[in-house]
């Protein structure tokens, strides 16, 4: 049994071309944008579809694709959790970010 519930999945496009770093002890981290789109009926019966943008980390592990292969508009999938991170800017402004630490990402093939 899991002492605590944080999963997020999502499926949806890259919107632009990741920042990849590689960190001193041989890791890898890679950050994105997603799209997920989502559609829905109006009060009027009207379909819209909304888009949502997702910030995505990812540290490279066993779960990971080569990362090089995740481009702007790569279509993937991914399984990992919601973070919330607060921090102060140069001028002392308190700010937050809310990001998804991916644990799982897969890249279907072309079809």
């Amino acid at each position: 049994m899991e002492k605590s519930l944080n999963k997020v999945e999502l499926k949806g496009n890259v919107g632009q071309d990741p920042k990849i770093v590689n960190i001193e002890n041989g890791g890898t981290v890679i950050r994105f944008s997603l799209a997920t789109h989502e559609t829905y009926r109006t009060k009027e019966g009207e379909w819209k579809e909304e888009t949502i943008w997702h910030n995505i980390v990812a540290w490279s592990s066993k779960n990971m694709p080569d990362f090089s292969k995740i481009r702007k508009g790569t279509f993937i999938e991914l399984v990992g959790k919601i973070r919330y991170i607060k921090f102060r800017n140069s001028s002392g402004e308190e700010k937050s970010i809310t990001e998804i630490l991916a644990l799982k990402i897969i890249v279907p093939l072309a079809e």
